[in-house]
């Protein structure tokens, strides 16, 4: 195997993985829309009382048995409205790396716990993800980042948008009984995204929390595929919450919630989503074809239409990849044109594709010079940010522009600054994300594909383009698209048919 290769391609997507699972178990700022199906349960019509007092609930956050956070939720009377704040600490171990994840967000809702703010944080290291919102009539406006870097975005609602900071209050002092739906998406503020939730109370019965029996009712969903069990007691109280790959909340108190957090031991979390594969294969960097038995898929609704495109064919069960042969000739001169514009939207910065901004124009014409070829630009610039990123898991939402002052990150950090390189080049170029065989097993991954007169993978984070044939794209797009292969983990199923070598 290339020895760069074994060195760093253990740098794989966390983030998404990470991420999603906080919304999963509710952690996350929610914009909630509910369905006004008479039948459903409506958070408007129904009449409360003001909440005069403030109320404070903290969690234990367990992976696999051990402990590895805590989250603590306030909520409190503010000025005719209500202000609710939450802190979660996660400590992980990344690829024999301890890894801490803080993560701290206010909002303001009025009375009928209708969104005005939010303001939500993510640390990793030395890496911050900062996102605000305020909402105005029918739409949401959006500022990502800060100081001089900072982004704006404007998004249209539907429906007038609801806030549950953590699902414990939605739940509470709702009549819970059994064969009870609730419906609602919800809305992330890391990926910008909306995802309908139906919970489902399946039964009554007792569970034991800290040696203490407790009368609970036991609610069901499934979020991006994957299943997810909260218990509540009579008042709607979250007792405990249990989501994917092994990750489970438990009601704890300020006292004991901070205490002995052992972090992820000798479970590394990456190693938690590895995709298992028959068959091994040797050298994978010199690779020209790979065919794979693929299952799994279709129980998981996952679309495959990306499968069956560029080098990739997907049919019967079975995916086949070849790799690219680069371009004999140069297709164009620097910047691209087109009069159709069918590229347009990979030229063009993106909210964590910063391609525009001053400083990553700066770098992309120091790195390239004069240069017009498309393909030798390209090389020195997955070049540059292979040498210059240090390749350390980061668990935070990727911005090219952050990467580019930190100059520290994983896959998505390496692909997101290569794509904003390129773009602010001239080159269209877009992410992709998706597997990649490493130490006999396949890993979730995140890479760049540029036009260079065809479409060329390029792996900023091994250095290579092509990319080898293990790197199979399942998704393009951004971490709105990269929250699809969530509903993959812990059900794809993998089989080395045939490959062939140079």
């Amino acid at each position: 195997m290339n020895v760069k290769r074994k060195k760093h391609i253990f740098t794989l997507s966390g983030a998404v993985i990470v991420i999603v699972w906080l919304v999963m178990i509710g952690l996350l700022i929610k914009k909630t829309n509910f369905n006004y199906d008479a039948d459903k349960f409506d958070l408007i019509g129904e009449k409360r009382s003001p909440i005069t007092v403030a109320e404070r609930e903290w969690m234990e956050i367990f992976l696999k048995g051990k402990k590895v956070g805590y989250s603590v939720n306030q909520f409190s009377p503010l000025e005719g409205n209500y202000l609710i704040q939450e802190e979660i600490l996660l400590k992980l171990n990344l690829m024999g790396q301890a890894s801490s994840i803080y993560t701290v967000s206010r909002s303001v809702v009025d009375h009928a716990f209708l969104l005005k703010t939010f303001k939500f944080r993510m640390t990793s290291g030395l890496v911050t993800y900062q996102i605000s919102g305020r909402v105005k009539k029918n739409r949401m406006i959006l500022e990502i980042g800060e100081g001089a870097a900072r982004r704006k975005k404007i998004i249209k609602l539907s429906a007038p948008p609801l806030l549950g900071s953590g699902m414990a209050r939605f739940f509470k002092g709702r009549k819970l009984e059994v064969g009870r739906s609730f419906r609602f998406p919800l809305f992330d503020p890391s990926t910008m995204t909306q995802k309908e939730a139906a919970f489902r109370v399946m039964s009554e019965g007792s569970i034991i929390i800290k040696r203490m029996k407790h009368k609970a009712f036991r609610l069901e969903t499934e979020l991006w595929g994957q299943p997810m069990t909260i218990w509540l007691d009579e008042k709607g109280t979250v007792l405990k919450e249990q989501g994917f790959m092994g990750f489970t909340l438990v009601k704890s108190s300020a006292a004991n919630a901070p205490l002995d957090i052992e972090g992820g031991g000798e479970e590394d979390f990456y190693g938690l989503a590895a995709i298992n594969v028959k068959g091994k294969l040797k050298d994978a960097g010199r690779l020209t074809y790979l065919k794979l038995k693929v299952e799994g898929l279709v129980e998981t609704g996952f679309d495959t239409e990306i499968m069956a495109k560029g080098r990739q064919t997907f049919g019967s069960g079975m995916i086949e990849i070849v790799r690219e042969k680069m371009p004999s000739k140069p297709a164009y001169d620097l910047p691209y044109s087109e009069g159709s514009g069918s590229m347009k939207e990979f030229l063009r910065p993106g909210l964590n594709i910063e391609s525009d901004d001053s400083a990553v124009v700066e770098r992309a014409r120091k790195i390239t010079g004069e240069v017009k070829r498309p393909v030798i630009v390209a090389r020195r610039l997955m070049a540059w940010v292979y040498k210059n990123v240090k390749k350390r898991p980061v668990v935070t939402v990727p911005s090219a522009l952050e990467v580019l002052r930190t100059k520290v990150g994983d896959c998505n950090e390496h692909a997101v600054l290569l794509t904003a390189l390129l773009r602010a080049a001239g080159i269209p170029a877009r992410l992709c994300v998706g597997i990649v065989y490493s130490r006999g097993s396949f890993f979730y991954h995140a890479w760049t594909e540029s036009y260079v007169g065809e479409w060329i993978s390029m792996d900023a984070t091994v250095n290579q383009m092509p990319a080898d044939v293990t790197h199979i794209k399942l998704v393009q797009g951004g971490l709105d698209r990269q929250v699809e292969i969530i509903g993959l983990i812990g059900k794809l199923r993998l089989e080395v048919i045939d490959y062939k070598y140079d």
